[in-house]
This record gives C-alpha cells, sequence and structure tokens, in this order.
C-alpha cells in the first residue's frame, strides 16, 4: 500500500494524479485515474508538446490482465515503444465504475537517451487516453483527449481546501476596483495600515491571493512588502499608485519582501504547523505595501480590478513567528545585463558570511522556496556554502518557468547558521531576443530572485542581493563623468552584439567587481566583495540507475 504525499486533478471529472517520491531510491510512484476504459497514458515532456516526452501507457484488457508500455515521442505522431530500456513499471491496475486506474513507477533519471529526467523544479505533464483498448498493442489517436499540466513533482505545496479554514478570523488587503493604465506594464503600490483590531499577536496560518476571474489574464504578479517598523504613515492618507511615481513615499517598504504569488502558481498557500506569519498590535509589522504587476499587451482600457491577499489566522498562536529571507541580485542594469542571441547567459551572486552573522546561533529553519526571473530565466538555483565549500542546494530549480511559478516546499527542512554563505545563479536563454534585456520590473526586462520562507523570524536580515560596481561599469563604458544612469542604460540600448562580443560580456561577468547590498529591520547597508567568492563545489554525478 502506497501513502501518496501528493494528488492534483489533472482534468475535472475526467483525470486525476496522485504521485510520491522515495529519496533513497530515487524514484516516483504515479496512481493515474482517468474515465476511461481504453488505454491511459501520462507524459514527463521537455517542452509541454509530445516531442522529446517520456511515456508511460496503460490499459486493463478483458481479462482483467493490466498492461503497460515504455514509449518515446519523437515528434506529433504515435510514440514508439521504447527500444532501449523498459524504464515505467506497472505495480498494478483496474477498471471500476468507468474508470481505468493504473499503478506505475519509474527512476526520477534513468540515464536512458529515450527517458527525460524528472528535474528538480517544475516539470511538465501531458496525460491522454483512449475509448478502447489497444489492437494488437498499438493505441489509437487520442484526439482531443489529452492535456497538458505543470507541477513541480519532487516539491509540491499541495494546496489545501478552502473549506479548511472556514470560521477563521482574517483578515484583506485587496484593491477596490482600480482602474488598469492602458500600458502595456504597470506596477501599482498601495500602503496599507496592519489590522489593529487585534489587540494581542495573532498568528496566520494561510494565505489566499484574491484575483477576479475576468482578470486573470491581466494580473501577472503580486508581492507583498513589509514596511520599515520604525516609520509611521499618516493614516489618513496612505499611499497608493503607480510604483514610479510614488517612490519617494513608499521608500520605507522597499527592503523587506514578504511573500509572493506570480502566474500559474497556486493561490491557496497554506503555513508548516510549526510557524505563523506574525500579525496585531504586537507584532513587528506595522504597515504593509502591496505590489501588484499588471500585464497586459494587448493594452485594453477601462478594466477594473481588486486584486489582494486574504491571510486567515489560527485560533492559537504557533510555536514560531515566520520569516522571509531573499537571495539573488538587484533588479536594475547593474544587476543584470544580458545580451541576445545567447542560449546560455549565466549571472552568479553571492551573500557574504559578514551578512549572515546576525543569524541567531541557534539556527534558523527554511521551509520553502519561491524561485522567480522573467521571460528569458531558465534555470535557478541557491546554494549553501560553509568554510568555502557547497554542502547543499537550499533549492534547485533546474527546470523553470515563467508561466508556471510555484511555492515549493523543501523535501526536508534545512538549517542556516551564523556566518553561512549562500551562492545563487540565474541562467538565461536569449535566443529569441534582438537586444539586450536589462534588469528591471516590467515582463520584457529581467529578475534573479529567490525568496525563502523560514523560521523563527530575524528582524535584523531580510534580503541579500549583488550588484556589480559602478566604477567596473564605468570602466567598460570608458567614461569618467560622474555616473548616470539613463545615460548608461542607453549605452546599453545602443550596443550591436556579435557572438564574440557576447562571450566576453559573460566573461565581464564572471569577474567583475561586486557589492553586496543587504537589508534588515528596513534599512540597506552595502559589503564590497571585489570579485565573486570560490569556493569549492559540489562533485559532478554521473547518472547512476
Amino acid at each position: 500500500m502506497v501513502n501518496y504525499k501528493y494528488s492534483i486533478e489533472l482534468e475535472a471529472n475526467i483525470a486525476d494524479l496522485w504521485w510520491t517520491i522515495d529519496d533513497v531510491r530515487k524514484e516516483i510512484t504515479f496512481d493515474l485515474h482517468i474515465r476511461t476504459t481504453g488505454w491511459i497514458a501520462l507524459g514527463i515532456s521537455p517542452g509541454g508538446g509530445m516531442t522529446g516526452a517520456d511515456i508511460g501507457v496503460g490499459w486493463v484488457d478483458s481479462q482483467g490482465q493490466v498492461n503497460f508500455q515504455d514509449r518515446h515521442a519523437s515528434g506529433f505522431f504515435r510514440p514508439m515503444i521504447d527500444n532501449t530500456t523498459n524504464d515505467w513499471f506497472v505495480l498494478h491496475g483496474r477498471e471500476l465504475n468507468g474508470w481505468t486506474a493504473i499503478q506505475f513507477k519509474r527512476l526520477l533519471d534513468t540515464c536512458d537517451s529515450m527517458d527525460y529526467p524528472i528535474k528538480s523544479g517544475t516539470n511538465i505533464l501531458i496525460y491522454a487516453y483512449g475509448l478502447v483498448d489497444p489492437d494488437e498493442s498499438e493505441i489509437n489517436y487520442h484526439e482531443t483527449r489529452r492535456g497538458t499540466r505543470m507541477v513541480p513533482l519532487q516539491s509540491y505545496n499541495q494546496p489545501p481546501s478552502d473549506d479548511k479554514f472556514a470560521g477563521l478570523d482574517y483578515f484583506e488587503l485587496r484593491l477596490n476596483n482600480y482602474i488598469v493604465p492602458s500600458n502595456d506594464t504597470t506596477y501599482y503600490c498601495k500602503i496599507y495600515k496592519a489590522p489593529t483590531s487585534y489587540t494581542t499577536k495573532r498568528h496566520a496560518i494561510a494565505y489566499k491571493i484574491l484575483i477576479d476571474d475576468e482578470n486573470s489574464d491581466l494580473v501577472h504578479h503580486l508581492l507583498l512588502h513589509e514596511c520599515n517598523p520604525s516609520f509611521t504613515f499618516d493614516d489618513n492618507n496612505l499611499p497608493y499608485g503607480v510604483c514610479d511615481e510614488i517612490n519617494d513615499k513608499i521608500e520605507p517598504c522597499s527592503a523587506s519582501i514578504a511573500t509572493g504569488w506570480a502566474v500559474g502558481g497556486d493561490h491557496l498557500i497554506e503555513f508548516p504547523e510549526q510557524a505563523g506569519y506574525p500579525v496585531g498590535l504586537n507584532s513587528p509589522n506595522k504597515y504593509f505595501m502591496v505590489q501588484i504587476h499588471y500585464d497586459n499587451p494587448q493594452q485594453t482600457s477601462n478594466r477594473r480590478d481588486s486584486t489582494g491577499i486574504r491571510y486567515y489566522l489560527g485560533n492559537q498562536l504557533r510555536q514560531h513567528d515566520l520569516g522571509y529571507l531573499t537571495f539573488g541580485t538587484v533588479s536594475n542594469l547593474l544587476g543584470l545585463a544580458i545580451p541576445p542571441k545567447v542560449e546560455k547567459f549565466i549571472v552568479d551572486s553571492y551573500c557574504p558570511s559578514n551578512v549572515t552573522r546576525t543569524i541567531p546561533k541557534s539556527g534558523i529553519t527554511l521551509l520553502s522556496s519561491f524561485p522567480h526571473t522573467h521571460l528569458q530565466g531558465v534555470s535557478l538555483w541557491t546554494k549553501l556554502i560553509r568554510n568555502k565549500t557547497a554542502v547543499e542546494y537550499l533549492f534547485n530549480a533546474e527546470s523553470y518557468h515563467f508561466n508556471y511559478q510555484f511555492e515549493n516546499r523543501l523535501a526536508k527542512p534545512i538549517q542556516l547558521y551564523p556566518g553561512d554563505e549562500f551562492a545563487t545563479r540565474c541562467i538565461y536563454n536569449t535566443m529569441n531576443k534582438n537586444e539586450i534585456t536589462l534588469g528591471g520590473e516590467k515582463t520584457r526586462e529581467e529578475m534573479c530572485l529567490h525568496f525563502f520562507t523560514y523560521y523563527p523570524r530575524m528582524d535584523d536580515l531580510s534580503v541579500c542581493y549583488t550588484m556589480n560596481t559602478v566604477q567596473s561599469l564605468q570602466d567598460i563604458i570608458n567614461s569618467s563623468a560622474p555616473f548616470d544612469y539613463f545615460a548608461a542604460k542607453k549605452w546599453f540600448l545602443d550596443l550591436k552584439w556579435t557572438p564574440e562580443s557576447a562571450k566576453q560580456w559573460q566573461e565581464y561577468y564572471n569577474k567583475a567587481p561586486r557589492v553586496a547590498v543587504f537589508a534588515g529591520a528596513g534599512q540597506f547597508e552595502a559589503e564590497p566583495l571585489d570579485t565573486l567568492p570560490e569556493y569549492q563545489d559540489f562533485k559532478p554525478v554521473q547518472c547512476q540507475k
């Protein structure tokens, strides 16, 4: 009997999937249920379609015998039976009440050229079914009976049912019929006073992202910022508006990102039972800022939106307060400048030990990861470095998809201690672009951010970013004048790129002097890094069955 850790509804009333991971054996067990008495299939796809997909196909015949095949799709036609090795193994199956259910397993990485590995991060599942059993082992065409689903198989943060929080107190930080501008990109910011009706500290145990159904195509992501706890706003005149137009007013809320949601992710997130997010008069949070990114490529007008976030409050305090810690680069041209027509451009950042001295001696415990880039990002990871040696991945989003951004529950909690260091890498593919991609908040610009949830909460460290030094960029531009950001941006945009200059730019990024920028309690500080510190990395792992 298998106890499944995860489940999703692939298609309402048609297809359901359960699965669990054996970390020791490095294998995954699936249980696929589809409403049919014919064949059913599940595949792991590199790009969302048939091409290159590794597929398991099964059916229960008229004698009750379970049949199962390991197949490989090389194009948009019937997948061939894998003629190298059989790497999908059926465990049992049955037909009941018009449904076919088959349990099967395979290794996460089969080392087989005709299979596709189940990587850490977001995986693309494809499924299909037929109405009748195969004739002489050849499956018939599925026609429209197929689908695709993105899900992080190894780190799915299984969303609970809304019913679990029925009857609990809650509060919302939500817009009220905001008229979204007709620009292709808008970042809207609004400051909220934390709820004052709770006279003692309360713990939020879950949150739900609230998006109007008719605006699901418009809202790209939402970030919740904690404001500097020492700053007090005028409660009768709280700032709101397009973020760039009120930058000076919202600056006290820029340093600490609390939580986030992005397109494709689950709308309901429950915190682990050990910790809750503190709110109320005795909590550290007095004001919040909601920042919403609207992506409006059609530039439609007169769209009204009331997106926001709802926090559900538990009836008892939990053992720990929950906190957030973010690594990566600053989101401007000093953090990211990625040339066009490059298949793999690497941007590394590093958080040094001097920054992490404020972590309590007893340590903090990481619980979940939320990696975030924009359109060109294809992979993102953060490693824990101790004594200049890589110890483990905090999380490896080896496979990352911009349109499907998930909060990933770590397979096991990770302890961090004072003096720990962290290396973060974002990898970008710009083969579809003809101009440089600079760091920034617009969808067509780029980010490299890796958010982590942890406990117990620290109030003196929330972000640790890296940026190239202004002087190194001035040297490249060959300018002795005072640094002018907009002149530097124009210089970048006017560059004509060649494969050789793109290669040289990667070499600059590998060696450029950096600055670590970090924040706690709402204040930013800087620590020179010279170049990126070196560390002893993991030894390459050969695929083993």
